[in-house]
């Protein structure tokens, strides 16, 4: 079943969401305390309900750089990159990021990042708070007896 806007979907047990391709992420401008409107950020947590976990998808055009350091009070970040070139700025150490680039960041340590490409530097940032996972797939999923039947 379809809400009020054709790009999220809402199921008895899922929610999806469809931010449409990396290329349109500009379309989205995320309005940031500290940063003012920043373009090509949209956040997940209220299209889709969740509740363990933050998710946000970036899209951050060639020279542009996040232009200030933050930290957080509970949530560890992973960053996943996905498209273009640029680097972290992680408590003064700086990391090169390219495409497959995964990097955790804790709580307590300041945080930054830029392109340094020419491409736009996509990335996704995951967020939960740190210490609370206590079981992971392997743990935590449980097979069903079903097997599944796709419909024609």
């Amino acid at each position: 079943m379809k809400t009020e806007t054709t790009q999220i979907e809402t199921y008895p047990n899922a929610t999806a969401f469809h931010a449409g391709p990396w290329s349109e992420l500009n379309q989205y401008v995320a309005d940031i305390p500290l940063a003012g409107s920043l373009p090509g950020k949209l956040w997940l947590k209220e299209h889709l309900g969740l509740s363990g976990m933050e998710i946000s998808f970036g899209a951050m055009p060639p020279g542009v750089s996040i232009p200030f350091l933050h930290k957080h009070q509970q949530n560890e970040e992973l960053y996943l990159f996905i498209t273009g070139t640029g680097e972290m700025l992680i408590d003064g150490e700086v990391i090169a990021v390219t495409q497959g680039s995964s990097i955790r960041v804790s709580p307590a340590a300041t945080r930054c990042w830029r392109n340094t490409g020419e491409e736009p530097l996509v990335y996704f940032v995951i967020q939960a708070k740190e210490g609370s996972l206590e079981q992971w797939t392997s743990t935590d999923g449980a097979p069903v007896s079903d097997t599944p039947v796709w419909p024609l």
